[in-house]
């Protein structure tokens, strides 16, 4: 089996949406609501808000694929930062997001992940920016042990909305510099 990565293009909406859908809830905390869950993905990983991402130069999506099959994605954003929490703790001038980073359950553990965080922090790091920073909520333990893994450190905290239910998450970050 071969995994690789490559940055997504246009046609590639559906794939990234059933990814999205499949994997979007496994960042929420337990207990989040089903229609909690799927009211985000409605309004933010749809097919069509995938093609307007596709579409926009300020975003970047890579794929990880196994034998073709895409297994999960990520996105990298450049531009200003409208949360103030993360404004706070992240310097927008120099700093790009990794907003999105998924991968298929059964996927955990095939190194696919490594290897799209590798894609990621090369991609990041072509943009000239001199650091990357994350949101991830902060009882999701699994995705914190790969991003402290990786070089993700808490720089401070912050709140995400999912449907009509708040939850909090950690701002981490690393350098991107040599």
């Amino acid at each position: 089996m071969t995994i690789t990565t490559r940055h997504a293009a246009l046609g590639d909406e559906l794939p990234l949406h059933d990814l999205a859908a499949r994997t979007f809830g496994m960042a929420c905390p337990p207990g989040t609501a089903q229609a909690d869950i799927d009211a985000f993905i409605a309004a933010h990983l749809s097919v069509e808000r995938f093609a307007g991402y596709l579409a926009d130069p300020d975003r970047t999506i890579l794929l990880v694929s196994e034998d073709d099959q895409p297994m999960g994605y990520a996105m990298l954003v450049s531009g200003p930062i409208a949360d103030p929490d993360v404004a706070a703790v992240v310097d927008e001038k120099t700093a790009i997001e990794l907003s999105k980073f998924y991968l298929a359950a059964e996927r955990h553990g095939s190194g696919a992940a490594s290897a799209l965080m590798t894609a990621v922090l090369e991609a990041a790091t072509a943009t000239g920016a001199e650091s990357c920073w994350l949101g991830v909520n902060q009882q999701n333990r699994r995705a914190a042990r790969f991003y402290a893994k990786h070089g993700f450190t808490i720089a401070g905290t912050k709140r995400f909305l999912v449907g009509s239910e708040w939850h909090d998450d950690h701002i981490r970050q690393r350098s991107l510099l040599p």
